[in-house]
């Protein structure tokens, strides 16, 4: 039983390209299978989260953190009456467009195109991804994805000013997403929130009094497994401590949201879109304890020393092929070559670098950065 301003299936916009229906599978079931069985989700495998395997393969990767989004993601809708079929979809495309050596690879892909007048967002090349790159069907380019999906994919975590990208005018710019596409952006701060505290103590980076002082939210709950399990080993009371962090994160969102809808009188679909503001949100103390948890990691982890060098390493590779593909187009594929006489060279030099994993694209820098001897200048 689908709430009053769910999204139903049987009213999507529909498709770029009309097909028939499925006999068996909705529309957003459908792109849900699209996704998955698309090479942009496998290569999420072998992308960077926070952790390299050169580091260790025991911690999370894009894919695995993907589908931690889909499972927390699924638990929210469900509780909030909504299309669980299209949060699924959602969830698993959310971030197919993620460059390789996560962050910073994003932030050293988005340097070297501001050089060349342009930018990199990974939403808006997810979308590029699922409307062009993917090739399955004989039919047409891309996976044909229905309009709520591909709406979702690039307006789940930003506005986009209607004025500044006039070529996304078909997705409603100056309209909110529904509440399944909101959902998605705070789902995925649960979990990667929570995922990284986990990953971060495993690997020895983060030790538990560093984690208790920095994220009081987690050391109240680690109290009460200390009490509960005084004997067990630290780790156990850690993961308890975990695990129901990751649960009042839920349960406040879950509860936070259905009070924004009730209070802002929503009633359809309609309401959603056209509210100046957007309904999916925790609570102010949950918030907090989100702000703070995000806060410490940011300053104890993410820029943490230990990692620092493979960062640097991933985005000096980015800078590197950037540059040696900039100076010799011929050396790429055949398809990109083509791309680039209809599109500026940048562009798809971009494409190219963005779709590569870790290890793909070490060895690609191995042979034209190194294996010729063209290493350009380090900066």
């Amino acid at each position: 039983m689908f709430a009053d301003y769910a999204v139903r299936v049987e009213h999507s916009r529909g498709r770029r390209y009309p097909e028939p229906p499925h006999p068996y599978r909705n529309d957003f079931q459908r792109d849900r299978d699209r996704v998955i069985h698309s090479r942009a989700f496998r290569r999420l495998d072998s992308k960077t989260q926070v952790f390299t395997r050169r580091y260790s393969d025991h911690f999370r990767n894009r894919l695995t953190h993907t589908l931690e989004v889909a499972q927390i993601a699924r638990t929210i809708a469900a509780q909030l009456d909504l299309n669980v079929d299209l949060v699924e979809a959602l969830a698993l495309v959310h971030d197919v467009g993620h460059p390789p050596f996560g962050h910073a690879g994003e932030k050293a892909l988005d340097s070297a195109m501001r050089e060349h007048g342009y930018f990199f967002d990974h939403n808006l090349h997810a979308l590029r991804i699922v409307e062009d790159f993917e090739l399955r069907y004989a039919a047409f380019r891309g996976l044909n994805l229905t309009f709520e999906v591909r709406e979702g994919i690039i307006k789940h975590s930003h506005d986009y000013d209607p004025e500044q990208f006039p070529e996304l005018a078909e997705y409603l710019l100056d309209q909110r997403p529904p509440v399944e596409a909101q959902l998605i952006d705070l789902a995925d701060e649960i979990a990667y929130t929570t995922a990284d505290l986990d990953d971060g103590y495993e690997a020895h980076l983060l030790s538990l009094e560093q984690i208790r002082s920095g994220v009081p939210g987690f050391d109240s709950l680690f109290q009460e497994a200390d009490r509960k399990w005084p004997n067990v080993a630290e780790k156990l009371k850690f993961n308890e401590a975990l695990k129901r962090m990751l649960d009042s994160f839920v349960n406040d969102l879950i509860g936070a949201t259905q009070m924004n809808i009730q209070k802002a009188g929503v009633h359809n679909l309609d309401d959603v879109r056209t509210r100046p503001y957007r309904l999916v949100s925790f609570s102010a103390d949950i918030e907090k304890q989100r702000r703070q948890a995000k806060s410490f990691l940011y300053s104890t982890l993410y820029y943490s020393p230990a990692l620092d060098s493979e960062k640097r390493e991933g985005e000096r590779v980015i800078r590197e092929l950037f540059e040696f593909w900039m100076q010799n187009p011929d050396s790429l594929p055949s398809n990109y070559r083509e791309k680039a006489e209809i599109e500026p060279l940048a562009r798809i030099v971009c494409d190219y670098v963005a779709g590569m994993t870790d290890n793909y694209i070490y060895e690609q820098h191995q042979k034209y950065c190194v294996g010729l001897g063209r290493q350009p200048p380090r900066s």
